[in-house]
């Protein structure tokens, strides 16, 4: 009994330091594995096992195809010959969701977003038209198109490795296209035909009003003219699109800042607003601004926005112990936070996800930069394609349908599928060692590996029947639509707050007590949990595509929610029904 309460109390403390973002999911989940283990609720055996899952080790492999192709430059090549042949809203809208739709069924959809962000937006101000009306459905068609077949997303697998570890028949290539296709055909009309009067107006021309607020640091130096006048008087509280936050004067914080207030030499002055009026503070005489920690940039430098990865190395850290400029060759010039006013000296800012980054970036920073620590939403040139790169692109291409076709005929599995492939690309020399290190998601990796371990806790210890009971008590008196539907919600308010494929693992257990008490089929189940998992539209937090375009769309949070609400409730009716069609 002392097991069950162990996990309980365990799990709560687990879900409120990923809700409360304490520390980084990589450092979170093992700990609590760790707990589980040395209070004797698990074995060390079963705590492993996760890292040995066949789903696991498939998605390590996934990452370096994907990657393979994703590098060669092939698949922006191609969308970048679309763009250029598109008109207006709705014909473009109809003429890129459904391509990318369909290549986020068979490829990683992180770097899709990341490489199309940047060529959209060129495309709407070349055309004159707001990137805030395309780039959320860029983000839910990948998120929707990830749905259709086993590889689409990591989620996807690690649910197949789970109904194989626990000696159950696993998903066929194309089995979730049984609701994959459907809500993907259905949720690209809606984004076609109503996204565009849901969304903002924003990017390129907007008013100061819709503008996202950064936090910047400027220094004053013994130059400036205003020193010992007031803030009105240095005419600090008339500039366009920023607001004076605070002045930090050695140890002391003022805060807030009255027009009387007296600016002295070697004040800092943090100011909030318009990224475009910070960068100009530093043509000011006597003003100088601010990265971490320093006042230099690096030398050819241009302005860049990164946004700070679920998974980046730089989570919980003050910027100046982060180490930016020598890991990077990029300095931190102002940070943007959703719905908050930072009031600290740049070097002071404790990164979190989801913050934007405006940095002063040398050549070589997109060469360092890991697309682990950030999402990259700029243009890199492509067009130095070398022949090399195309031919290989098109042989990873070629590799990875040859691979789908045998898998699906039933020849091999998609472990040796997987394996087979990478290796051929690795002696091919068509993916270096390197790259194929660089690919793997290793933070996904870890995560999901614990979150088996914690599954098997949670049977163990109780609490799954527990959970299950307490589900089946709650839905079962209106019949079994509701229980799918009581399943679908739990795992999409679980993976609101944590990565989607741990959402599905912590479920997997509960629905097979619930499949194994009401005799129905698993799979069916299972396959509410894969869709439920994905299908996150109403946050910008619930799925890293959503993250990736929240900055360079101008979004707000409340953007995410007028349009993803009824996509959410689309894709949940959607789902319902097929699942309780096809399997029950």
């Amino acid at each position: 009994m002392i097991e069950f309460y162990i996990v309980i109390i365990g799990m709560i403390v687990m879900l409120s330091f990923l809700v409360f973002e304490i520390e980084r999911p990589e450092i979170i989940l093992p700990s609590t594995l760790l707990l589980f283990v040395m209070t004797g609720v698990i074995t060390p055996q079963e705590a492993i096992r996760g890292f040995s899952n066949e789903g696991m080790l498939t998605i390590g492999l996934l990452f370096i195809i994907a990657g393979s192709i994703q590098n060669s430059g092939i698949v922006d090549h191609a969308f970048k010959k679309l763009l250029n042949r598109s008109t207006s809203r709705k014909h473009m809208l109809a003429k890129l969701l459904f391509p990318i739709s369909f290549l986020s069924a068979f490829l990683n959809n992180t770097p899709i977003v990341i490489a199309f962000t940047p060529l959209v937006k060129k495309w709407c101000e070349d055309h004159h038209l707001a990137p805030s009306k395309f780039l959320i459905p860029i983000s839910y068609a990948t998120i929707l198109g990830g749905t259709i077949t086993i590889i689409g997303t990591s989620t996807n697998l690690v649910v197949h490795g789970l109904l194989l570890d626990s000696n159950l028949p696993g998903f066929s290539f194309f089995e979730l296209g049984k609701i994959g296709v459907p809500i993907t055909l259905i949720g690209l009309c809606y984004l076609i035909f109503f996204s565009s009067s849901l969304l903002p107006e924003r990017g390129g021309t907007v008013n100061i009003e819709t503008l996202r607020e950064f936090t910047g640091e400027v220094l004053i130096l013994d130059d400036f003219p205003f020193i010992q006048k007031t803030v009105e008087q240095a005419r600090l509280r008339s500039l366009k699109g920023l607001f004076l936050v605070s002045i930090i004067r050695e140890d002391e914080t003022i805060t807030p800042v009255s027009n009387t207030t007296l600016l002295k030499a070697h004040d800092r002055l943090i100011f909030t607003g318009d990224i475009t009026t910070i960068t100009e503070l530093q043509s000011h005489k006597g003003l100088l601004l601010q990265s971490n920690g320093s006042s230099s940039f690096p030398k050819h430098h241009q302005l860049t926005e990164a946004v700070v990865s679920h998974h980046s190395s730089l989570l919980y850290k003050k910027i100046k112990d982060t180490n930016f400029r020598s890991r990077f060759n990029a300095a931190v010039i102002a940070v943007h936070r959703q719905n908050q006013r930072l009031k600290y000296k740049i070097g002071d800012i404790i990164l979190k996800p989801g913050d934007i980054l405006l940095l002063a970036t040398g050549t070589d920073f997109y060469k360092k930069a890991n697309t682990n620590d950030f999402y990259i939403a700029a243009t890199l040139d492509k067009s130095m394609m070398t022949r090399k790169q195309t031919v290989n692109g098109w042989f990873s291409v070629a590799l990875l349908g040859t691979m789908i076709l045998l898998v699906t005929l039933g020849f091999i599995t998609m472990l040796t599928g997987m394996a087979f492939v990478t290796v051929l690309l690795l002696s091919l020399r068509i993916v270096s060692p390197l790259q194929a290190k660089n690919a793997i998601q290793w933070n996904v990796l870890m995560v999901v590996s614990c979150s088996f371990g914690i599954g098997y806790a949670m049977i163990d210890s109780g609490v799954a029947s527990f959970l299950a009971d307490l589900l089946l008590h709650a839905s079962k008196p209106f019949g079994l639509f509701a229980i799918i539907i009581a399943i679908y919600l739990l795992t999409n308010l679980f993976t609101e707050m944590m990565t989607n494929s741990a959402a599905a693992v912590l479920m997997f257990p509960i629905i097979l007590e619930v499949s194994n008490t009401l005799d129905l089929d698993p799979t069916a189940l299972a396959v509410t949990v894969t869709i439920a998992a994905s299908a996150s539209f109403a946050t910008p937090i619930g799925y890293q595509t959503n993250l990736i375009v929240y900055g360079p769309g101008g979004y707000r949070f409340k953007d995410y929610l007028k349009v993803g609400i009824p996509l959410n409730i689309l894709t949940m009716i959607t789902t319902v029904i097929l699942v309780y069609y096809f399997w029950l």
